[in-house]
């Protein structure tokens, strides 16, 4: 989904610390939180700045995340919850 863990699912996929087919689902607190620490660690290579990943890695992210967004939009996310403290 488009929460916080799903996030840190997509770019675990994008820098392959996961195979895409894995969810999570299941996992523990710590199992998210160890995952989280690599996902950082593999953005802090980067600036944590999607336009200096690589072009592998930035065709594989745009790929991922905008799969991950047309699957919310036609299942009616509308991204309005997650910008209600911006009002």
């Amino acid at each position: 989904g488009m929460t916080n863990i799903g996030k840190i699912i997509r770019d675990a996929w994008v820098f392959e610390l996961i195979p895409e087919t894995q969810t999570c689902e299941g996992w523990n607190f710590a199992g998210v939180d160890a995952l989280l620490q690599k996902v950082n660690a593999e953005w802090d290579k980067y600036g944590c700045l999607v336009s200096h990943l690589p072009k592998d890695l930035f065709d594989r992210h745009q790929r991922i995340h905008n799969e991950a967004l047309e699957h919310a939009k036609a299942s009616g996310w509308s991204g309005e919850v997650e910008t209600d403290d911006e009002k």
